[in-house]
């Protein structure tokens, strides 16, 4: 049984949504109780936007899938404490996340990201915006530690992850792309 739920997972995870960007790749890898996930996309949009779209605290339910509220309860210079509502779900699998996160901001290029309370035993990661070998091209990094308070079921811990971290990462490359698109329309360049 646990074998053809892998084999369906993998299944499903092959037949998922085009990516968004240009390249966009996610693994998980499992380290002990928690869940290893590196992201990353090549997007054609300049700092600014990219930076903006992540730092979009009060909107990210908007475009992040799984996520239903995100909530900024506090900022304090380039720390902002927000509190984020969502949900996990993989094929019969379903988790609710409700999370207080920290975000320290180094502009231009790195946003960090911690949990202080919530359903999440550990969430270390951080985004990282680096210049692409291309002029107008960046590449957008993610990389994190995943540990929800609930165990994840043996072996089934990295695909559910992957898939869910997958979407969200892919809602934010579709949204940077989206406001750049709209900015290029506007602007007419």
């Amino acid at each position: 049984m646990q074998r053809a739920l892998i084999g369906v997972a993998a299944a499903l995870l092959q037949a998922g949504a085009a990516p968004a960007a240009d390249d966009l790749s996610v693994d998980a890898f499992r380290r002990g109780p928690a869940v290893e996930v590196v992201a990353r996309a090549t997007l054609h949009a300049p700092y600014e936007l990219v930076w903006r779209t992540l730092t979009d605290y009060g909107q990210l339910a908007s475009f992040v899938p799984g996520m239903l509220r995100s909530r900024v309860v506090e900022r304090r210079g380039a720390v902002t404490i927000v509190e984020q509502l969502g949900e996990v779900r993989f094929l019969m699998f379903s988790f609710p996340i409700e999370v207080t996160v920290e975000s320290v901001e180094t502009p231009p290029d790195v946003i960090e990201v911690r949990a202080l309370k919530g359903t999440l035993k550990r969430l270390d990661g951080a985004y990282r915006i680096e210049r692409g070998t291309v002029p107008g091209v960046l590449v957008l990094h993610w990389r994190g530690m995943i540990e929800p308070v609930t165990p994840l079921p043996p072996l089934l811990g990295e695909v559910i992850l992957r898939a869910n971290i997958e979407a969200q990462f892919a809602g934010i490359v579709r949204e940077i792309e989206r406001r750049q698109s709209g900015r290029v329309a506007k602007d007419g360049r």
